[in-house]
């Protein structure tokens, strides 16, 4: 009676995890069609003379500043230098202990001003404002510390144009890709409402004056695994649900917002460590109630760069604080689910995510352990042994060495073909060990969560190699 409970129950867990990693393959099936698809509009687009385009719409870029003295430099080098037609850069001090303000004061030659700051979206106290003489598009503004949605929501509110990008201060944003995530609101003005870029690792990069020079696989091992992952997330994730008006996140590294529609839904939340995702969902939610046509679309070539974690304790905190940020989305938002109220967002997107993204951890962690007791229990044979492997560990891989070879279709940036050789050498290789470690920081976010942990943990800067 035993050995047929366990072998029910693993064979239940062998069908989990075929369904998880096919689901990931029909998603780099999907994505090839996304880059297809966008890869045969941008022919014959000139994006240089979109710049000069009158009725491309004005961008405001809000980068909120928190301890950021080591990178805030180059980032703003690189965001002034994009190629745009008309854009003005808003950093928000969100209240540095370091010395973010005064590197500004010094380098960028701020003058106060007096601005009527219009609390459209309610925030924290704003102590200052001050202009650039080295530069008239840049305003930075010092208030206290609320955090990194409370940051967000001053920026908009002191937004002078109609589009409001969303980035992280560390954000390298390469220079056409400004343009590229915005040419979607130019093609339909009427229903987009947002677009997202892809997010690549600075790590191992040359970067000079704050943009991008050379890109190499960082040394640390803990970043390179991280390259192959970002790749995975959004060549692969975002990429494929792009295709059937699916994409449901927009990283906070790097999105874009009609300014009118975040207003009008409230902004950005304070109470969540997920308010990028969150946002997204409740845009969704709100327009669909509403009856209004909207589009949301992930922008795959437009791309930026952003350092990431070398220290295995800040990346368990990163990882955990976006597990902790997925169950609140979703559990703030459940009556989306499995209803047809919401399209495709509420009948397929949103399932996948609670299924695969969120009980994926939990379920992939109790699927390995039980396959585990049952084998050394004598439960389970050795064919279903490397089957389990097979399905659970190589199915992976696969879909890793798919997200690399997208990476090569779409941007070619990999500078040679020994590095090549090392990025699918690290996708074979995350899946023996990292991937686990992953699974269990997410595991560990359930905890956090129900204690009503809001954390966010810091985030250890080294800087840009290279300077500014």
């Amino acid at each position: 009676m035993m050995a047929t409970v366990v072998t029910v129950v693993d064979w239940v867990f062998l069908l989990f995890f075929l369904g998880l990693n096919g689901s990931y393959a029909a998603m780099v099936a999907l994505s090839f069609v996304d880059v297809v698809r966008r890869k045969r509009r941008r022919v014959g687009v000139d994006v240089a003379a979109s710049l000069r385009d009158p009725f491309m719409p004005s961008v405001t870029i809000i980068a909120p500043a928190y301890n950021e003295e080591l990178t805030i430099d180059a980032s703003l080098t690189s965001l002034l230098s994009l190629r745009y037609g008309r854009f003005e850069v808003v950093v928000v001090n969100d209240g540095s202990k370091d010395d973010t303000v005064g590197v500004l004061k010094r380098d960028w030659q701020l003058y106060p001003v007096s601005s009527a700051y219009d609390p459209q979206i309610p925030t924290q106290h704003v102590r200052a404002v001050y202009r650039s003489r080295r530069d008239p598009r840049l305003t930075v503004v010092d208030k206290d510390n609320g955090g990194k949605a409370d940051a967000l929501n001053c920026g908009i509110n002191l937004a002078r144009y109609e589009l409001v990008c969303g980035i992280d201060a560390d954000t390298l944003i390469l220079p056409d890709a400004l343009s590229l995530i915005a040419l979607p609101f130019s093609e339909d003005p009427e229903r987009v409402v947002a677009t997202g870029g892809t997010i690549r690792v600075a790590n191992g990069c040359k970067i000079v004056g704050g943009e991008v020079r050379g890109v190499q696989l960082p040394e640390s091992r803990v970043a390179a695994f991280q390259v192959v992952e970002y790749l995975r997330a959004f060549l692969v994730g975002r990429a494929g649900l792009n295709v059937f008006g699916g994409t449901l996140i927009i990283s906070g590294a790097f999105g874009l917002f009609r300014r009118d529609v975040v207003v009008e839904i409230g902004g950005y939340r304070h109470d969540t460590v997920g308010e990028d995702m969150e946002l997204v969902v409740r845009m969704h939610r709100v327009l669909r109630e509403q009856g209004r046509p909207y589009r949301i679309e992930f922008v795959w070539d437009a791309a930026c760069y952003t350092e990431v974690p070398e220290d295995l304790d800040v990346l368990r905190r990163q990882r955990n604080r976006w597990h902790r940020g997925l169950i609140d989305s979703l559990m703030r938002h459940r009556v989306m689910l499995f209803n047809p109220r919401y399209g495709v967002i509420g009948l397929v997107v949103l399932p996948f995510f609670a299924v695969f993204e969120l009980f994926g951890p939990v379920i992939e962690l109790a699927g390995f352990g039980a396959v585990l007791v049952s084998g050394a229990g004598g439960y389970v044979d050795l064919p279903f042994m490397l089957l389990f492997l097979i399905v659970a560990v190589c199915l992976g891989m696969a879909v890793s060495l798919g997200a690399v070879l997208l990476e090569e279709m779409t941007y070619a940036a990999l500078p040679s073909w020994r590095t090549l050789g090392r990025t699918v050498w690290i996708a074979l290789l995350e899946n023996l060990g990292y991937r686990q470690l992953s699974v269990l920081w997410r595991v560990r976010a359930f905890w956090d969560f129900y204690r009503g942990n809001q954390q966010w943990g810091a985030m250890v800067r080294k800087g840009f190699s290279g300077g500014s």
